[in-house]
């Protein structure tokens, strides 16, 4: 072999030495890792009850009203509304089934009513979506009721039978003999009755004495010519010129003017009125209780509020329901009578027991 070979076997052995005596010694290069990625925690799904499939109510507001709200409901959600009026029989009915409920919700009836049944643990506490809108005095701090409807027992007059000279500035006023068989109002079956009628003693009581509150019945049955279970036909009597002055709650004055074109308007007094919160309430331990938190949501919220304020003339609670109801309702003025609801929630049926038995139609001859 010449020198020249030699020389170039030499080279390409070196070369071959260097190179594997370098893949020998390096550890192999491991492909870079790609940084784990933390996925976001899934918020767990907010857990939605299912409605039952029926909700009993249980009111005191006129069926056309209850059935409007009703059909209304079921049509949002498709669940079934039964619903029962009872008047004055309302909250004695609620307290009766307390160990074993056959209603859901109450719906009507005045706020002392709900003070008085969640006192003693009759309704179930939770806070619908729109309750943080009302005025503290049209809902309980606890969240055992809530207000729908601010409804003021208004003192009237048929406007061709007395001269606004001849008007009583004041519900004491209706004690003078001017006015001796020219009043007639409703008996206590009435809620609303049943609230004036305690207010007028709780003014007493608080200013005077209880005793001069009986007093104050007593002369103010001598000039009530007739007591109603009914509003309609008290309002009849009215219209045919049998009394000329009465009370009744604001929205129904309004609905008699405006509908049915009596004359009569409100009259304004220096102790004012007594303004009725109307309550709705779930009933515990009812039978569909989701049912009835799913319609108190539904009938408080300001859609239904200004529904019932444009067809039924009822004044809301809810400022925003306000903002689109009837023109008369930003108009009216009225001074609100300084009543202690809690009060009188407490010694309502008592003094209506008294007024009942001993007060009404014993002033006068009754045939």
């Amino acid at each position: 072999m010449s020198k020249k070979a030699l020389i170039v076997l030499f080279v390409v052995g070196v070369m071959i030495f260097a190179f594997t005596g370098c893949s020998t010694t390096e550890e192999p290069v491991e492909p870079a890792e790609t940084p784990e990625v933390e996925e976001p925690a899934e918020e767990p799904a907010e857990e939605v009850s299912e409605l039952e499939d029926k909700v009993v109510i249980y009111s005191t507001h006129g069926e056309d009203m209850i059935e409007m709200v009703a059909e209304a409901f079921q049509e949002e959600t498709g669940v079934q509304v039964e619903y029962i009026n009872l008047k004055g029989e309302l909250a004695e009915r609620v307290e009766a089934e307390k160990d074993n409920p056959q209603a859901d919700v109450m719906f009507g009836g005045a706020s002392n009513l709900f003070m008085d049944l969640k006192g003693k643990d009759l309704f179930e506490p939770f806070n619908p979506e729109w309750a943080d809108e009302l005025d503290p005095m049209f809902k309980d701090s606890e969240n055992h009721w809530f207000g729908t409807i601010q409804t003021p027992v208004a003192l009237f007059y048929n406007t061709d039978l007395v001269q606004p000279e001849d008007l009583p500035n004041d519900w004491y006023d209706l004690t003078d003999s001017k006015y001796e068989g020219k009043l007639i109002f409703r008996n206590a079956l009435s809620s609303s009755a049943r609230v004036m009628y305690s207010a007028l003693i709780q003014q007493h009581e608080k200013n005077s004495s209880i005793e001069e509150g009986w007093e104050f019945m007593r002369a103010l049955d001598k000039n009530t010519k007739q007591y109603f279970d009914s509003g309609s036909l008290m309002m009849q009597a009215i219209g045919r010129e049998e009394a000329s002055i009465s009370f009744s709650t604001l929205n129904d004055v309004i609905d008699n003017k405006l509908n049915n074109n009596l004359p009569i308007e409100i009259i304004q007094l220096e102790s004012g009125y007594p303004v009725i919160t109307d309550g709705i309430a779930a009933i515990k331990n009812s039978p569909h209780p989701e049912a009835a938190k799913a319609f108190v949501e539904f009938a408080g919220s300001a859609e239904i509020q200004s529904m019932l304020a444009n067809e039924f003339n009822r004044l809301p609670t809810h400022p925003g329901a306000l903002a689109t109801s009837p023109e008369w309702m930003d108009e009216i003025t009225f001074e609100a009578m300084d009543v202690d609801w809690v009060d009188l929630s407490e010694k309502q049926s008592e003094w209506m027991q008294k007024w009942d038995t001993e007060i009404k139609d014993t002033g006068k001859d009754v045939n």
